[in-house]
């Protein structure tokens, strides 16, 4: 009888304590749930991207940085963009740059280059594609930034090579925020000496531009 009861008492807190272990288990998914991993910006461009003629704290990318910071905004960013990249160069790097930082997003910055030194559009165009597919092979939501060049470069060109950007995003289904300097190449005032590189004064216009476009898509597609 003794061992009865002492086997009761056992049946009896296991079935007290189930509940419980049921209840914390959910708890914890739940809690697991409402803390996402937390997005990780991968930005693969060029001197625009990265503050060509300025100091690393004064460009955009870094400006967009404190911006998300002061806004609480949970948006880890890596700034890949090297002076005088092309879509060559990018699609070279970009595999070694997924693996090694495994962005949750990545924006292709790239093209400006190729069309400044004459590269076959098809050719921009051909790899461009190419960097799309590998980030959605890696499950890598993508964002592409339509360039402009400028004019003299022959209105055929200017206008095959400014389809492109629109034609990929199109064809990949994916997002393609605008020309981000749109109300910034047109004003001397916000521009260097090159007139193709904007300068300090223009960054924080830039940031400020570039938070209204990446920031809905980024948390939107985590």
């Amino acid at each position: 009888m003794v061992f009865q009861s002492h086997r009761h008492i056992q049946i009896t807190f296991l079935l007290f304590l189930l509940p419980l272990l049921v209840f914390s288990d959910h708890l914890h998914a739940t809690t697991e749930n409402e803390n996402p991993q937390k997005p990780k910006l991968l930005i693969l461009g060029d001197s625009l991207s990265a503050a060509y003629g300025l100091k690393q704290h004064e460009g955009w990318v870094s400006l967009l940085q404190n911006i998300w910071k002061d806004e609480s905004v949970q948006i880890e960013v890596v700034n890949a963009a090297i002076s005088g990249e092309t879509t060559d160069g990018g699609l070279a790097r970009l595999p070694r740059l997924l693996e090694q930082h495994r962005p949750s997003h990545l924006l292709i910055e790239l093209g400006g280059n190729d069309g400044l030194q004459g590269h076959p559009v098809t050719k921009m165009r051909r790899n461009l594609h190419k960097m799309v597919s590998l980030a959605k092979q890696a499950e890598i939501a993508v964002l592409l930034q339509d360039m402009e060049i400028p004019t003299n470069y022959g209105r055929k060109y200017q206008s095959l090579f400014s389809d492109s950007f629109e034609t990929v995003a199109e064809e990949q289904q994916i997002t393609l925020i605008p020309f981000f300097l749109q109300d910034v190449a047109t004003k001397d005032s916000l521009m260097q000496r090159d007139g193709i590189h904007p300068n300090k004064a223009a960054q924080p216009m830039i940031a400020e531009y570039m938070n209204k476009q990446l920031t809905p898509h980024i948390l939107n597609t985590n």
